[in-house]
């Protein structure tokens, strides 16, 4: 049995069918940020591959946060923010395929907000944003840019609020829900779509992975690297770079 995937065949499928789709929906990972530099979770050189004090998964976890707020921040700050990090082809592609009324939403497991500095509007963060950052007392709103100074300035290296509240940035930790109103228009934007590109995502995620199956449309496009749990699933399966595929649109 040939398992070889073409991927100059399904790129020129998915062109022709893009060029044909009213309502497309890109649904995207970490992979969409790669080019951008900022490292996948789980790629070879990623996150999680790191040697640190306790394992990703842990330090990013609420409990955590909350016990050991201090080296929680080491670690947020030297693994999560890349300052000059730029949106890419894949980024900026999507935004002119919005602004000429062919993507309707994009929705994305990344909290880098790339999409929105491409120019992207109609965006669906479901992990959160770096950009955005409350005080746990008060509710008190800092920037990126403000959340960095507090880190730097703190003697502890603890952002803290002038309240004396502790910063936490709007990101969803493990043990943490997804917030609804995201969750549902996301769902919403998938079943209505009659194209969904799923993109730079090993679908391993959930709830958010589990979207996928929410589509009802005609073309299911999955762009990875890697093969995933729903290739099989896919109307154009291709396995390549999304810089590759889009760089062709």
């Amino acid at each position: 049995m040939n398992n070889v995937i073409d991927n100059e065949k399904n790129i020129k499928a998915f062109l022709d069918a893009l060029k044909e789709s009213e309502n497309v929906v890109f649904f995207g990972g970490a992979g969409v940020s790669t080019e951008s530099g900022i490292p996948d979770f789980r790629g070879t050189d990623g996150l999680y591959n790191t040697k640190y004090d306790y394992p990703p998964e842990t330090i990013l976890s609420h409990t955590f946060f909350e016990e050991n707020p201090k080296e929680f921040f080491r670690f947020y700050f030297d693994k999560m923010i890349v300052k000059n990090a730029k949106p890419n082809l894949t980024h900026l592609k999507l935004a002119e395929l919005e602004k000429k009324g062919k993507v309707k939403a994009v929705i994305t497991q990344n909290i880098d907000g790339l999409h929105q500095m491409a120019g992207s509007e109609n965006v669906y963060e479901l992990h959160g944003s770096v950009h955005r950052n409350h005080c746990t007392k008060c509710g008190e709103f800092y920037s990126m840019e403000e959340m960095i100074g507090l880190y730097k300035k703190s003697e502890e290296h603890i952002p803290l609020c002038d309240c004396g509240g502790i910063v936490k940035p709007d990101v969803v930790l493990y043990e943490e829900p997804l917030d609804n109103s995201v969750t549902e228009k996301a769902v919403e934007a998938i079943y209505n779509a009659d194209m969904l590109i799923v993109g730079g995502t090993s679908l391993v995620v959930y709830p958010a992975a589990g979207f996928v199956g929410r589509f009802k449309g005609e073309h299911l496009v999955l762009i990875n690297k890697s093969p995933t749990s729903y290739d099989s699933c896919a109307d154009i399966l291709i396995n390549c770079g999304l810089g590759e595929v889009f760089s062709k649109i």
